[in-house]
């Protein structure tokens, strides 16, 4: 325990890392930064903030793995920053029966430290240094999850520093089955009700925690854009019949080798990028301890890949996928089957990509592409205007275990999906436009507009792909005749977008709140009256009190 927090203010040379997560478009100035190494440094941390006048209309953020999307812990407004990445710890709990995760742990830290000594996983995402601080508190998912179900479907206590009076930090500890209905309520607004709304999360404790197949079987392919060129049909067709694949293994329908086999155990990553980037990409995961794995594998990739190989005509050849793409390395080993254990395909596909900036985007969808989502992806997909290579749409399969938990069990309410989408572009400053021989964020502070062809492509994007639902993945809603039957269920808050409340790029009528959240957004408000009634924890998308609009 430490004897008062770390505070690294400006003059410190760690300042400027602190001060800043991942996405190098968010880079703030708070006074200090709090490297909190217990839960006392966070109370004190409060507590101090609190009392200090000089910070009464600016914000308090908080930072585990510092993967925010969008400026919510770093941005002009904040005042302090506590970064909780040191409490990191992995541990088994006899008081509580349950294994402890602090907020400070990665991914990669309850990769390691659950399985090496209990054979365990959490559910979690494959970025290795994504903090869980924020992935579990906004219903974190993984190459697991379609087997096992979400981070928060194992959730049983959730232990966070409030402010209920707007001045007194507290100690509280929300257990799912506590008798206070008001702690419950807290336990469950941490299932999937995002981070920096109610509290600061310190640790987290898990029960029912499943094995992971011993080992798994990985294979990654690539098809290249130069063959889609020339057959469009051919790149509609996979995006069609992908989505239809997970379509019928939910509905119990479609081809016979899907029920024969059973996919629950499958999870995979269709990468649709810029054509720019020379190659669509594919990998996919399953339970290498089945000896029909490889069969199933194959069938798979044969039937989304209809056409490919036709005896005339031009031809789509599997390739390796031998660049990266988005967040994670390239793959070109795992071209032929790779059958390994668990713990070292996870550390084979860990990645976060280079630092750099970004935009990013999300949808969840309850049934395949329709053909209008389909062409609206391939015409900006294939827009040879945007050069940049590093620009994609990633639709991970969804579904399976995901599916067995109602819509309010946990403040995750998109339960009947099956699939998730997250749109991605990066960029790099590229220009030296102050003039001193380096590229860094002071140059796009200089000249916003290094910015400007990568937002604006991303956000043509999106608003063609859903322009009949608004201009964003609504959520059905059979009071509204077009959105009665959409096959869109809204967003996901772990890859927050502050576009969802422009009403020049969001139309439908739909707020941020109702797309995360759906109507468990109302729960979540009471809580928040309950717990942090003055709005001490706040970003652009937080969750309002009631009587706040």
């Amino acid at each position: 325990m430490s004897v008062s927090p770390i505070e690294v203010g400006p003059e410190d040379a760690r300042y400027d890392a602190l001060r800043r997560g991942f996405n190098q478009r968010w880079i703030a100035e708070p006074d200090y930064v709090v490297v909190a190494t217990s839960t006392d440094d966070v109370v004190a941390a409060l507590a101090k903030f609190r009392a200090d006048p000089a910070q009464s209309d600016r914000r308090i953020t908080v930072r585990s793995g510092g993967h925010c999307y969008e400026g919510f812990v770093s941005s002009e407004d904040v005042g302090v920053i506590i970064d909780v990445s040191p409490m990191n710890r992995v541990y088994f709990d006899p008081e509580m029966d349950a294994y402890c995760i602090e907020a400070g742990a990665t991914n990669w830290h309850s990769t390691t430290q659950l399985y090496r000594s209990t054979g365990l996983a959490l559910p979690g995402g494959s970025c290795y240094s994504v903090g869980l601080g924020g992935h579990i508190s906004g219903g974190g998912y993984g190459l697991l999850s379609r087997l096992f179900g979400l981070t928060v479907d194992y959730l049983y206590a959730v232990e966070v520093v409030t402010v209920a009076d707007g001045e007194t930090p507290e100690v509280t500890v929300a257990c799912k089955d506590s008798e206070d209905e008001s702690l419950r309520d807290l336990w469950w607004a941490h299932t999937g009700g995002g981070g920096g709304n109610f509290g600061v999360i310190t640790r987290y404790w898990f029960r029912g925690l499943q094995a992971p197949p011993a080992q798994v079987l990985l294979r990654s392919v690539a098809w290249d854009w130069a063959d889609f060129k020339q057959r469009p049909d051919l790149f509609k067709s996979l995006v069609r019949r992908y989505g239809e694949f997970f379509e019928h293994e939910h509905s119990g329908t479609g081809p016979d080798f899907i029920r024969h086999y059973g996919y629950r155990d499958m999870f995979t990553l269709l990468k649709l990028t810029h054509m720019s980037s020379g190659k669509v990409g594919l990998t996919i995961q399953l339970d290498g301890t089945r000896t029909d794995s490889t069969a199933r594998l194959a069938a798979f990739l044969s039937w989304i890949t209809e056409g490919f190989r036709t005896g005339s005509g031009h031809h789509i050849a599997e390739t390796a996928l031998d660049r990266q793409i988005g967040e994670h390395p390239a793959q070109e080993t795992l071209f032929i089957p790779t059958r390994l254990p668990w713990l070292t395909a996870t550390q084979t596909l860990n990645g976060s990509g280079p630092n750099r900036c970004g935009k990013y985007k999300s949808a969840y969808m309850t049934t395949g592409f329709t053909d209008h989502q389909i062409d609206a992806i391939h015409r900006h997909l294939t827009d040879a205007e945007f050069t940049n290579p590093d620009a994609l749409v990633q639709v991970d399969s969804y579904g399976g275990a995901v599916n067995d938990v109602k819509a309010d069990d946990t403040a995750v309410p998109q339960r009947s999906s099956i699939l998730k989408l997250q749109y991605q572009v990066y960029w790099t400053w590229g220009e030296d436009i102050d003039k001193d021989g380096a590229y860094d964020y002071r140059d796009a502070e200089l000249d916003p507009e290094i910015a400007g062809p990568n937002l604006r492509w991303i956000r043509a994007l999106y608003q063609d792909v859903y322009r009949p639902t608004g201009g964003v993945p609504a959520v059905p809603d059979p009071a509204v005749d077009s959105l009665r039957s959409v096959n869109t269920d809204g967003c996901y808050i772990n890859y927050p977008d502050t576009d969802l409340d422009d009403p020049e790029l969001n139309i439908s009528g739909q707020s941020s709140h109702q797309l995360y959240y759906k109507g468990n957004y109302q729960r979540l408000q009471r809580t928040k009256e309950l717990w942090d009634p003055h709005d001490v924890f706040r970003h652009k998308q937080s969750v309002h009190p009631p009587k706040t609009p």
